[in-house]
């Protein structure tokens, strides 16, 4: 099966599937969004009973890899596409999401939200926020780097696993901080760092999966993850690098589809996700930060995370109309590997 047939199968599944449950009694709402999110571990589970509790729907949650492998399955399925929401696209990707005329206006308000630099927008309603950040392993990595250029330009034995631009959101953000530090140099960069990549995971579960299974003592991810090992495991062992050249902020969005079912309870969903219903399954479920209010403070290992003094951010416009070309500019430069 070629390539192209074996996109249309799965697309024709994926339809299959949710078309089905579409089918039954009552209410659904199918919400694309990636895999992670709806882990056991995930806030998925705790969204999906949260809001089932006051929609009197059933909320179906369909998962892609990851964010950027979300919008090109969106692309793909078209007006087809079952999805009612999608969620986890993110602020590199909403304009080329908006220029696929498959998203509808959300009504919500997205002024007066916890975002650095603010966000206001008529399509998406983002529902975390984070930085890119290196995250290393402080029982392997002795000096670890405070510049991009000490990641760069570091001992190649000391090797870290980076996510793919394009299939991953933070593949693409580590794409966008190297060219927002870097600018024309960036190819440059991305050649000399490639001697220590030690491979690249299509998406951020299995990058981090290498990581902690101890295959590397370096992968890209962000400021909050090492808010889990304190929390979850009651381990500082693994560190954020507090990077001085600033960090490339990651905000996280929801939107509806203009093939949504019921309109009216996509809506609904997109204003719970600014409620403590679904705020409070960030910090400890996504491990990201909430941008609104949750029920409770947020614990200490969020307050001390790495907080960058500069925060890097290309205009989502920008992000759109260079993305492929800084995408070739680095599949060029890590052929050189």
């Amino acid at each position: 099966m070629s390539a192209h047939h074996m996109k249309i199968a799965i697309a024709a599944l994926a339809f299959g599937a949710a078309g089905s449950a579409h089918a039954q009694d009552g209410k659904v709402l199918t919400v694309y969004t990636y895999e992670s999110f709806n882990t056991e571990w995930g806030p998925g589970p705790l969204v999906k009973d949260a809001f089932e509790a006051q929609c009197g729907c059933t909320v179906k949650f369909v998962g892609a890899e990851d964010g950027v492998a979300l919008l090109n399955r969106l692309k793909l399925e078209g007006r087809t596409s079952p999805a009612d929401i999608v969620l986890g696209l993110d602020n590199n990707l909403i304009h080329e999401a908006k220029e696929t005329g498959l998203f509808a206006a959300s009504g919500v308000s997205t002024e007066n939200l916890a975002i650095p630099g603010g966000f206001d927008d008529d399509i998406f309603v983002p529902f975390d926020y984070g930085y890119f950040d290196i995250v290393y392993d402080s029982e392997s990595i002795e000096t670890p780097p405070t510049t991009l250029d000490d990641l760069v330009n570091g001992p190649s034995d000391e090797k870290i696993v980076i996510e793919d631009p394009r299939t991953s959101t933070p593949g693409l953000g580590m794409l966008l901080w190297m060219k927002a530090v870097y600018g024309d140099e960036a190819a440059a960069k991305w050649e000399t760092l490639s001697k220590r990549i030690l491979t690249v995971a299509p998406g951020w579960s299995e990058a981090y999966g290498l990581f902690t299974s101890g295959e590397a003592p370096m992968v890209l991810s962000y400021t909050t993850s090492p808010a889990y090992h304190q929390i979850a495991e009651e381990t500082d062992r693994y560190k954020a690098a507090d990077i001085e050249d600033g960090l490339y902020v990651q905000i996280e969005v929801a939107g509806m589809t203009e093939m949504a079912e019921d309109p009216a309870l996509a809506k609904s969903f997109l204003e719970f996700v600014l409620t403590p219903g679904f705020q409070d399954a960030i910090p400890t479920h996504n491990w990201m930060m909430p941008v609104a209010q949750t029920s409770d403070p947020l614990p200490a290992a969020f307050q001390n995370a790495v907080m960058p003094d500069k925060t890097l951010q290309f205009a989502p416009d920008v992000v759109a109309e260079n993305r492929q070309a800084w995408i070739d500019e680095w599949l060029n430069a890590m052929s050189a590997r």
